[in-house]
């Protein structure tokens, strides 16, 4: 038998397939150095897809004493520039040293706006001005991205900036200042009704806080006159209450707690019966009466602040989830119906005042 190997047609085959086998390795490698440079000049958010975004955080400081809407509408606004807020309260030593000594001590400021629910975090004796020292801990420490303060100058004793580091360093951001209403504008409102209510044995003065709210000045016969000067400047808007409402209802099987009061000067006594109240339940309502009827069971010379001034502090609070503006003295049936057809459970609470370690404190009383 004569055996024939066509020995040319091998070795074309055999030429053939390290030619693909060439090609394909090619290819392979092609497509890797191709998705390499691909994925090399892609942004970060499209490369890491699964990373968490890093969150913005902001700085503000201040000394919050006699903190108010103001303050609060402050830490809203800077709490918009970012994802994250963090407060630094000035120490009592800081205000003191640069403008005076307090009214609240600084575990009442503390309480004060840790209850914001535009605060994450908060830095216990902070300076009064921005040291190099501690512009670098908040960098370094805090992860702090931007430095937050309002429009309205901050003047130090020797006449410097407060903030000229942190503008210096590129990381200061500015927010428009809440007019109508400051800190010192509310002690001249007590001092002022203070010396109303010291005349009122033997003038006839409406209340100074209802005659202030409608712009008039008050006139003594005593031959001198007020200064004009108004004790409210706040005119409310419905933005302004949106800006400050949690957008939120109780659910369906919420256990809904009422309290009501007049929340006059909002302090921390108020904050801790609010967090103690809304333990009770899983959606708390707050009643705000009107300035008449406080003046009524109050006095003619309360409220200090008025009906809606009053209602933003209180919306302010982290433990608040919704106010009733102009709630009755006292609770009527409509009200528990009202509550009742919210949620299948609701727990209404009387507030009575009392004194308690210095604090305004509400006794809970449990009605239905």
């Amino acid at each position: 038998m004569i055996m024939v190997f066509d020995l040319g047609h091998s070795s074309d085959s055999i030429q053939s397939s390290k030619l693909l086998a060439t090609c394909l390795i090619g290819g392979v490698v092609l497509g890797v150095s191709v998705l390499g440079f691909y994925l090399a000049f892609q942004p970060p958010r499209q490369l890491s897809w699964r990373r968490k975004k890093k969150p913005i955080r902001v700085y503000m400081d201040g000394c919050f004493d006699m903190m108010h809407y103001g303050h609060c509408n402050a830490l809203r606004q800077a709490r918009a520039l970012g994802d994250q807020l963090v407060v630094g309260v000035v120490s009592d030593a800081e205000i003191t040293a640069n403008k005076g000594p307090p009214v609240t001590p600084l575990n009442e400021r503390m309480i004060m706006v840790s209850a914001v629910k535009w605060v994450d975090e908060v830095i216990p004796d902070a300076p009064y001005a921005i040291t190099e020292d501690f512009m670098k801990k908040l960098f370094d420490e805090y992860n702090i991205d931007y430095i937050i303060h309002g429009d309205d100058p901050c003047i130090l004793p020797d006449g410097t900036d407060a903030y000229a580091l942190a503008k210096k360093a590129g990381r200061y951001k500015q927010i428009k200042r809440t007019e109508g209403v400051s800190s010192t504008d509310i002690v001249g409102r007590m001092l002022l009704c203070v010396r109303e209510r010291s005349l009122s044995d033997s003038h006839n003065h409406s209340s100074l806080q209802r005659q202030f709210s409608h712009g008039h000045s008050q006139k003594f016969e005593d031959g001198g006159s007020g200064s004009g000067t108004r004790i409210s400047h706040f005119l409310p808007t419905s933005r302004r209450i949106v800006q400050f409402s949690n957008g939120k209802g109780p659910g369906p099987d919420a256990r809904i707690v009422y309290i009501d009061g007049a929340f006059d000067l909002f302090h921390a006594g108020h904050v801790e019966i609010l967090k103690l109240a809304r333990g009770l339940g899983d959606f708390l309502l707050v009643g705000i009466h009107t300035d008449q009827t406080v003046s009524a069971n109050r006095g003619a010379h309360r409220p200090i602040m008025n009906l809606h001034e009053r209602s933003l502090s209180v919306l302010a609070c982290r433990y608040v989830d919704e106010v009733i503006i102009g709630a009755p003295w006292e609770v009527s049936k409509d009200m528990v119906s009202l509550s009742s057809s919210q949620s299948s459970s609701a727990l209404i609470l009387n507030s009575i005042s009392y004194r308690m370690h210095g604090f305004f404190f509400l006794q809970l009383l449990i009605k239905v």
